[in-house]
């Protein structure tokens, strides 16, 4: 007997999206062709596969062995070719970037531009989004994260860590007084970035203790810029990344506060869907930031600080304060 990879792909898609539309979208097929494809391997192996109605499908108990041989064959053939291409060819295709308006106008830039001239053939397609996207629905190849993530399906490569640091200007610590203990925060106007995944609250170290303090401010926004300047211009407080406010710390245009309880809370990673066949772009890609993450000059304090694990691989989630 002889069975199509073609139609194995096909029916590993339908079992792995739950459906015959879903996998039709995501192959660039039509429903009748995802049809057509299961139904001649019912036929080649003379057993159904899939129990169907018009509100669900399931595996029958030939369906499940096969598919489990199915997603071995697809793997070790799609490993075999990844092998060889990435002996003989540069990354071609297009590769779909999401990351944060501030961070990646600041950081990713000059790397962008590095990659793009170092392999020409390949098309790059940069999304600056504050907003936490949906990297496998949305179709990007790779998203750039900050801050805590919590599990999930895709893969995570730790590029560096995130100091963050309370920050006001020299002008509002002499009108309302320096904040001495976190408690002391509830007493001042403590701006908000809007999309960060702790919500109206500040987390602290002190020592073996995390402490957590809800605050409350007059500004609140999406983008880290907008409350820099509010800083900046003697609004309040705000608990601000380090890329963001090292550079007027150091200059003097703001002052850190609550220096003794300033924690590192997350970190700078590259998140991809999980894919053992990871394609040559996206490994490429990832692989060049991490290089070059580790040449960052760290002593600066406008920088982040060096994580030396930086190159560790795990499982996370889509989650993170942008």
């Amino acid at each position: 007997m002889s069975v199509d990879l073609n139609s194995m792909a096909v029916f590993a898609r339908v079992v792995e999206e739950q459906g015959f539309s879903a996998a039709a979208r995501r192959l660039g097929l039509s429903k009748s062709a995802v049809s057509k494809h299961v139904a001649q391997l019912e036929d080649r192996i003379g057993a159904r596969l899939l129990h169907r109605t018009t509100r669900s499908l399931r595996l029958t108990d030939v369906g499940a062995a096969f598919y489990e041989r199915c997603a071995r064959i697809l793997a070790e053939a799609e490993e075999a070719e990844l092998a060889v291409s990435r002996m003989s060819s540069a990354p071609r295709g297009t590769l779909r970037i999401s990351a944060p308006v501030s961070f990646g106008s600041r950081f990713l830039a000059g790397p962008i531009a590095e990659f793009a001239i170092r392999y020409p053939e390949l098309r790059i397609e940069m999304v600056l989004n504050d907003r936490l996207v949906d990297v496998v629905d949305e179709g990007y190849d790779v998203a750039i994260r900050i801050g805590r993530l919590a599990d999930s399906s895709l893969i995570a490569k730790r590029l560096c860590t995130m100091p963050m640091l309370v920050v006001a200007s020299p002008a509002y610590l002499t009108q309302h007084g320096t904040p001495q203990t976190p408690s002391d925060l509830q007493q001042h106007n403590c701006m908000l970035y809007s999309l960060s995944t702790t919500g109206d609250v500040y987390h602290f170290r002190d020592g073996d203790r995390e402490l957590s303090v809800k605050i409350d401010g007059s500004l609140r926004a999406n983008n880290g810029d907008i409350l820099m300047e509010a800083v900046r211009r003697g609004v309040g407080l705000a608990f601000m990344p380090a890329f963001l406010c090292g550079c007027d710390v150091r200059d003097g245009t703001v002052v850190e506060v609550l220096a003794g309880y300033r924690t590192t809370i997350g970190a700078i990673s590259a998140v991809y869907p999980h894919n053992r066949h990871l394609s040559v772009k996206v490994r490429m890609f990832v692989d060049f930031l991490v290089a070059h993450f580790a040449e960052v000059p760290w002593g600066d304090p406008g920088c982040l600080t060096r994580q030396p694990s930086a190159t560790a691989e795990t499982s996370t989630a889509d989650d993170g304060d942008a």
